[in-house]
């Protein structure tokens, strides 16, 4: 079935590392137990990467651990100039030891060495974001202490297997919608966020992954008269047959959409103007780049080909009960991302 709802507790994985129900969900009703995953460590991938942005400026962090490696970053994205500086580490053979917890519920997230000391912290309705990276930008320090709030509310998680590997899977949950408040400094620059119009967004992700994989993902958040909107789009990978990742956010209510389409130019070129559309006519929208966040890393067996584009989209959606909402100038990302690993 199509977009298969899972509504209560359950197991992710079966004796076999197979999962036990793919679906959907607005909640993380599956148990992630590595334990019972029946791959070699290496193959898991975990992740917890957040995004916030404000209208001027936005920062991203990632930790992660992706068997091989770790790879823990920090962007800051200048929308007024345009540009962006992210800087990473990437400790070798980290195979779990990052201790990325099951849940994004509890438990918090650090990574510390010479250069970078990053810590997620989760209390009860909200996330906090502390972080220091020497020497970051030009020889500046980056600094930040940002709070998001999580009331209850919706969120977008999704377990999907692999055709060719039932063994691999994907569990992933997306936050949208979260009100931010705090500061950034980079050397004597401080930049503030205003919960009310600036908001994050969490990627956490666990699972096992195929080693060749091509992926489609934007999201974004906004404040229309007072009421929160998000999206969260995407697609690309494993087998979508259960469900899909694309899904609308009011006021904390997910509303479901169907297939989305990336229409990117076909020169190639990602900073010029796409669109988006879908099966069910109810997210039509124009999209204008702004930065594409690039990176690109060839090692041979590891290649990562990234391209997150930062922009602003203008057009309508449509939530579950027929209700037109119209979306102009929201601040946004899409991305193509290209991974061997």
């Amino acid at each position: 079935m199509r977009n298969h709802f899972v509504g209560k507790p359950v197991d992710l994985l079966k004796c076999d590392g197979s999962l036990v129900e793919p679906g959907w969900s607005t909640k993380q009703v599956w148990k992630y137990d590595k334990n019972a995953i029946k791959s070699n460590v290496f193959r898991i991938k975990e992740w917890d990467y957040y995004l916030v942005l404000a209208q001027d400026f936005g920062v991203a962090f990632t930790v992660s651990d992706l068997g091989f490696a770790g790879l823990h970053s920090v962007s800051f994205l200048d929308f007024k100039t345009p540009c962006e500086t992210t800087k990473s580490e990437m400790p070798f053979f980290t195979m779990g030891k990052t201790n990325m917890p099951p849940t994004s519920s509890e438990g918090d997230v650090r990574f510390e060495n010479k250069n970078l000391k990053l810590e997620y912290i989760k209390t009860e309705g909200q996330r906090r974001i502390v972080c220091t990276y020497k020497n970051f930008q030009d020889g500046k320090d980056f600094k930040c202490d940002i709070s998001l709030e999580q009331p209850d509310m919706d969120s977008m998680v999704i377990t999907i297997p692999w055709k060719k590997n039932k063994r691999c899977f994907y569990y992933n949950q997306k936050i949208n919608c979260m009100r931010a408040s705090g500061w950034v400094t980079v050397g004597d620059e401080k930049y503030e966020f205003n919960p009310a119009t600036d908001f994050g967004t969490l990627d956490w992700g666990r699972g096992v992954w195929t080693y060749d994989n091509t992926w489609f993902w934007g999201s974004g958040n906004c404040d229309l008269d007072g009421h929160a909107f998000g999206f969260n789009i995407g697609y690309g990978f494993g087998d979508n047959s259960a469900a899909t990742e694309n899904v609308l956010f009011y006021d904390g209510v997910a509303h479901k959409l169907d297939d989305i389409y990336f229409n990117m130019p076909e020169n190639g070129s990602y900073t010029d103007p796409w669109t988006f559309s879908s099966s069910d006519g109810r997210f039509e929208m124009d999209f204008v780049p702004i930065i594409d966040r690039s990176a690109f890393i060839d090692f041979k067996a590891i290649i990562s080909d990234q391209h997150q584009v930062f922009g602003r989209m203008s057009g309508k959606a449509i939530l579950d009960d027929g209700t037109v909402l119209e979306i102009k100038d929201m601040l946004m990302f899409a991305e193509k991302v290209h991974n061997r690993y």
